[in-house]
C-alpha cells in the first residue's frame, strides 16, 4: 500500500525550518497510535523508539542491560525505571536520533519523564520533548477493539463494524473461520482503559504544565490526523 504521505509532501516537510525533535505520541488502546507513528516516521525520516522493542532487542542480543532485565523478569518483577532509562540512553546516543524521534511507550512514569527531561536539558543541541495525544471517543475505541477479527491462516485483520468480510465470520482470502483475540472483549478493554488513564495522566499533566502538550482529534481519517499531529508539533515548537 502506498504511503499516505506523498514524496512531494515529504520534500516540503524537509524544507521547513521546524525540526520535529523528540515527540511523545500518546493514544489509548485502539486510537491508532501505531499507524500514525509509522506515517510520521516516513514523513520526518526519524526513528520510532519503543521501550518494548528496546527491551526485547537487548534480551535477544544478550547485552549487559538485557541480561540484567532478563534476571529481573525471571523473578517475576517489573523492569525498574533505572534499567529502562539506561536502555533509552544507549538508543538516544545513536546518530539517527539527531533530528528527532517518536517515543512510543516511554516515558510511562513521572520518574522516567523527569530523567528524560534532565538528560535532554544537559545536551544544549537537543530540543525538549513535546507530547501529542490522539483523542478518540470511548465508544469508537470500543468498536475498534471488540470488532476485531483475524484470520488464523493469513493473519488478515477485519472489523465487524468498519471492515467486515464478505461472508460473516469467514476470511475473504483463505475461507477460514475468523477468530477474536481473548483480550479483545469489552471487559478487558475497560480494564486496559483504566490502566492507561492511571498510567498516563501524571505524564500528561507534567508536559501540560510545561506548555508542551497538545491534543489531536483521532476520530478523523488517518491523513487528517497525521496533518493535525504535524501542526501541533510545529505549534509547540514555536512557543
Amino acid at each position: 500500500m502506498a504511503s499516505l504521505i506523498s514524496e512531494m509532501e515529504i520534500g516540503q516537510e524537509k524544507d521547513r525550518k521546524t525540526l520535529p525533535g523528540p515527540i511523545l505520541l500518546l493514544g489509548a488502546p485502539g486510537a491508532g497510535k501505531g499507524t500514525q507513528a509509522k506515517e510520521l516516521v516516513k514523513l520526518w525520516e526519524i526513528p520510532q523508539i519503543s521501550t518494548g522493542d528496546l527491551l526485547r532487542a537487548n534480551v535477544a542480543q544478550g547485552t549487559q542491560l538485557g541480561q540484567a532485565a532478563q534476571a529481573v523478569m525471571d523473578r517475576g518483577d517489573l523492569v525498574p525505571d533505572s534499567l529502562v532509562n539506561d536502555m533509552v540512553a544507549v538508543r538516544l546516543s545513536e546518530p539517527d536520533t539527531i533530528r528527532g524521534y517518536i517515543l512510543d511507550g516511554y516515558p510511562r512514569t513521572l520518574n522516567q519523564a523527569g530523567w528524560l527531561d534532565g538528560r535532554i536539558a544537559g545536551r544544549p543541541e537537543s530540543l525538549p520533548v513535546v507530547a501529542v495525544s490522539i483523542q478518540v471517543d470511548y465508544n469508537q475505541l470500543l468498536r475498534r477493539i471488540t470488532g476485531r477479527r483475524n484470520c488464523p491462516v493469513c493473519q488478515t485483520i477485519y472489523n465487524v463494524y468498519a471492515k467486515p468480510p464478505r461472508i460473516s465470520g469467514i476470511c475473504d482470502i483463505e475461507g477460514a473461520a475468523l477468530v477474536q483475540r481473548a483480550d479483545d472483549t469489552e471487559e478487558v478493554f475497560a480494564e486496559r482503559m483504566r490502566a492507561y488513564a492511571a498510567l498516563t495522566e501524571p505524564v500528561v499533566e507534567h508536559y501540560r504544565a510545561l506548555g508542551r502538550f497538545a491534543e489531536v482529534d483521532g476520530n478523523r481519517p488517518i491523513d487528517v490526523v497525521v496533518a493535525g499531529i504535524v501542526a501541533a508539533v510545529e505549534r509547540l515548537r514555536a512557543l
